[in-house]
């Protein structure tokens, strides 16, 4: 009867959810590893295209994420023109991927 009796009272204890700790660990911590291995990194990658287009300026030779490559000729608030070849292309900032590598240096 006393093994019948302990066994109730632990299968209660299980059932009333026990520590909440233990259900919450593991959620904060695939949370905090979500933000490391994931977030960060976009957010890092983020902040260098920023600062790449917050550098270009007439005269640059950039390249499109289109992958036209072409010369800053003008800048207006938003938009860049650029020279591809003798025809003139305008561009969003955005569309920037940034400048292009000098080869002699």
């Amino acid at each position: 009867m006393f093994a019948f009796a302990s066994n109730f009272v632990i299968a209660q204890e299980a059932a009333d959810g026990g520590n909440a700790l233990g259900f919450l660990l593991p959620l904060v911590i695939l949370g905090g590893l979500f933000y490391v291995l994931l977030i960060l990194p976009q957010r890092r990658r983020q902040k260098k295209m920023e600062a790449q287009r917050a550098d270009v300026e007439v005269g640059d030779e950039v390249r499109t994420i289109g992958g036209i490559i072409g010369t800053v000729v003008a800048e207006d608030d938003d938009v860049f023109t650029i020279d591809i070849g003798g025809q003139r292309m305008r561009v969003i900032k955005r569309a920037i991927a940034g400048k292009t590598e000098d080869k002699d240096s």
